[in-house]
């Protein structure tokens, strides 16, 4: 009995065992066609997260913090109180400078009153003083003539001395009264001079008020500013802010992270020759599995990562070692993601954008 085997027995023997290796090597290969397939015409990293506007909150002036209505990562809108300062000393110097206005008010009124007045009377007083200088020079001129006559008349023995004497006399007090009443004419001709004294007064007197007006409106600003309220909506972080706490003024004791978050995707500059403004982009957030965001590519910053990095690279100097760099670009969410949603800043994503649509301009010449 003939107990050996055919010669193509273990070749038909291993045949079947070569087929599982074929299928696998056959399934990887379409699995690798299929991805090369619907990855084609996109380009995508995942180094790129979430970023927003984060606004640090600090108090204009130093003072007591009195009430803080708001927790940490709490959502505010624009213009919630964040906390409040103890207003008492801000109220006080209100008052007072209030005061000091209404003082300098009254001291103006009294200016433009003098000055009114001084304007009224001017041309009154200048034409009295100088219808008495008249009228004195008139009497002094008669009081002169008639000491001649008597003089006259006493040479002739027709009258007596006592009656010379006191048309003198007379002569003598009528010219001191003419002299008198010509300098009363000099005062009344500096009026002019007066009234621009006056005017000046008022004037000064305008500017203190104008001093205590602006002290005022700065005291009505420090009261105003122990209500700090949020500038923008967000979510209160990094609160270090309690009742009772000494806050220095422009000290940040808070932040608010903005509601308009947008991503950053560092790309390697060899990725850059495709990307187009506008081309639109699906966004995956780690923190969202399974849930997809669109968006639409926005900008590209004026520099690698490392050049703003905190020690950049010296290339001149040393041995160099060329590596492929990475560009950060501005991927904006269109339509803006629902505020309800926890997108923070720093959150992991993987953006994929679609370089197909090439319709928009390059990155580098995008206009400002």
């Amino acid at each position: 009995m003939n107990t050996h085997q055919p010669a193509d027995a273990p070749t038909a023997a291993a045949a079947p065992r070569r087929w599982p290796w074929l299928l696998a090597v056959a399934l990887v290969a379409l699995g690798l066609g299929l991805f090369w397939w619907m990855n084609r015409g996109h380009t995508s990293t995942d180094d790129a997260y979430i970023q927003a506007n984060i606004t640090m909150i600090a108090p204009r002036i130093s003072g007591t913090v009195v009430r803080v209505p708001v927790t940490d990562n709490q959502r505010v809108e624009a213009g919630a109180l964040l906390f409040e300062l103890d207003p008492a000393d801000h109220e006080a110097r209100l008052r007072q400078v209030s005061a000091d206005l209404t003082a300098a008010e009254a001291r103006v009124q009294v200016a433009r009153a003098e000055l009114d007045m001084t304007r009224t009377r001017a041309p009154a007083a200048l034409a009295q003083a100088a219808a008495a200088v008249r009228s004195a020079r008139a009497r002094a001129e008669k009081a002169a003539a008639d000491e001649r006559r008597y003089e006259a008349l006493f040479a002739k023995d027709q009258i007596p001395r006592q009656v010379l004497e006191q048309a003198r006399s007379s002569h003598l007090a009528l010219q001191a009264e003419a002299e008198g009443v010509q300098a009363g004419l000099r005062g009344a001709q500096t009026l002019a001079q007066q009234i621009a004294a006056q005017e000046a007064a008022l004037a000064s007197a305008e500017a203190a008020v104008a001093q205590a007006q602006a002290a005022r409106d700065q005291a009505a600003l420090q009261l105003r500013y122990c209500r700090v309220t949020a500038p923008v909506a967000g979510r209160v972080t990094r609160k270090n802010v309690l009742p009772g706490s000494q806050v220095q003024m422009g000290t940040p004791v808070l932040a608010l992270v903005g509601d308009q978050p947008w991503v950053v995707a560092n790309f390697k500059e060899t990725q850059l020759e495709d990307l187009r403004v506008g081309q639109p982009v699906e966004i995956e957030v780690d923190a969202y599995p399974g849930r997809h965001f669109s968006g639409r590519v926005d900008s590209l910053q004026a520099g690698t990562g490392s050049a703003f990095s905190l020690l950049p690279p010296e290339n001149a100097s040393g041995n160099f070692v060329k590596v492929v760099q990475r560009v950060p670009v501005k991927l904006v969410f269109d339509p803006a993601p629902d505020p309800a949603l926890h997108l923070a800043p720093g959150m992991s994503v993987i953006p994929r954008v679609d370089l197909r649509e090439q319709g928009g301009a390059r990155l580098a010449e995008a206009p400002p």
